[in-house]
């Protein structure tokens, strides 16, 4: 029996460590594999040698993989590392596989999202070029669910339960006052409006809010985006609206309120485009605004989360191991939904090149014709996701999670 290793790259999702013991678990099961090994701050963690035996700590406590199973975040830890291609440099590959063989590695698992299929693709590449027998395959996460040939990924049902409960309350909040007021909520998205889109989950009998909905799949007119605003007011005291963070002009020039720099990735930091917006109503229309950018805790809401997304989540990682175990290699997990009503998936694999440095976009068809809002067809697709609610444990009024203090140590 060989040894297998986990990492978790990329932006944390409350979904992410549920497939981290889904991986446990399906290496404590397996006839195959012995140990399973989980590298710190993703690829980094094998290259600076910093490597936890999880089957030892599970060994430890009865409750370890339930807790871990509801922890937010990234247990193991993250890293934004680009790995170079290893024609012009193959010194940190080279390094890696020693650490596979010293360690008995017949399978490596890596969490994450786009970025992280990338380093799954060199890293099976190099394994293939050097007649290496370790598996590697990719597992989805990514609250932006924008991952190619899956269904959706894992991450994205918490975080869009989080957004529509938000949504809602922000709703509740704003028509207390009977006053003209426009709200603008900034939602996670450079590239793929999916996230924002969930806000439509809010509505129901007595609330239509968000009442208009912007995407980065369509180019955003000021303009009309004032019409929009000024149409609405004349009909209601409150208007509130839902924006992507990557939404851009017919150029393709970001709406923000800043500069944006670029990470080792080449993505563009974005700054602002609720703030942005907030400016162009106080300068254009006399009302009360207001901009609130929902941020980090899209990605952290543990208590929020979704029982489908960390049921699927978890499942994903134990196919991994079953995959690897059948000799799947270079490959990433998936989910094909089989139906919307009653909602069935199917877990599948697709190889990796079809996958890594690719984005799903959301359908303009799912998209109105103005570009402010979403159809029905999307509605249907993401109203699934977010069903169910985990039973978490609390302890003096706070949930319980992971002791994560392996990642603050210097």
């Amino acid at each position: 029996m060989s040894n297998c290793m986990v990492a978790q790259s990329g932006g944390p999702t409350v979904a992410i460590n549920a497939s981290l013991a889904g991986v446990i678990k399906g290496v404590t099961d397996s006839a195959k594999y012995e140990t399973v090994y989980g590298s710190v701050n993703g690829i980094l963690g094998i290259l600076n040698d910093h490597i936890l035996n999880l089957s030892e700590e599970m060994a430890k406590d009865a409750s370890y993989l339930d807790t871990l199973k509801h922890t937010p975040a990234m247990f193991l830890g993250s890293c934004r590392f680009k790995l170079p291609d290893f024609l012009d440099d193959d010194s940190s590959y080279s390094f890696i596989f020693k650490q596979f063989e010293r360690l008995d590695i017949g399978a490596f698992f890596y969490i994450g999202g786009n970025d992280s299929m990338d380093t799954v693709l060199k890293l099976s590449d190099y394994a293939k070029r050097i007649g290496s027998d370790v598996r590697i395959i990719g597992i989805p996460k990514t609250i932006d669910n924008d991952l190619m040939v899956t269904d959706h990924t894992p991450g994205f049902g918490s975080a869009a339960k989080y957004i529509a409960a938000s949504m809602l309350e922000i709703a509740h909040d704003t028509f207390i006052y009977a006053v003209k007021s426009v709200t603008i909520v900034e939602i996670m998205g450079r590239d793929a409006g999916w996230l924002t889109a969930a806000s439509a989950l809010a509505r129901n009998g007595y609330s239509t809010a968000p009442h208009l909905i912007y995407l980065p799949e369509t180019d955003f007119d000021e303009k009309e985006f004032l019409a929009d605003v000024r149409d609405l007011l004349e009909k209601q005291n409150n208007v509130i609206v839902a924006i992507s963070e990557g939404i851009h002009d017919a150029d393709g020039n970001y709406i923000s309120a800043g500069e944006s720099q670029a990470d080792s990735f080449g993505h563009s930091q974005l700054s602002g485009a609720g703030k942005a917006l907030e400016y162009l109503i106080k300068d254009n229309i006399n009302v009360k605004v207001r901009s609130v950018e929902i941020n980090v805790l899209q990605r952290c809401a543990a208590h929020l989360s979704s029982q489908t997304d960390l049921d699927e989540a978890f499942a994903l990682g134990e196919k991994a191991v079953a995959y690897a175990a059948e000799g799947v290699t270079a490959s990433m997990v998936t989910m094909n939904r089989t139906s919307d009503a009653p909602y069935t998936i199917d877990y599948q694999y697709a190889e990796i090149k079809n996958i890594a440095n690719e984005a799903k976009s959301v359908p303009r068809s799912w998209i109105n014709e103005r570009g402010n809002d979403v159809t029905e067809e999307m509605i249907t697709y993401l109203s699934p996701l977010i069903q169910g609610e985990p039973a978490i444990r609390y302890e003096n009024g706070l949930p319980v999670y992971m002791d994560v203090s392996h990642l603050t140590r210097h």
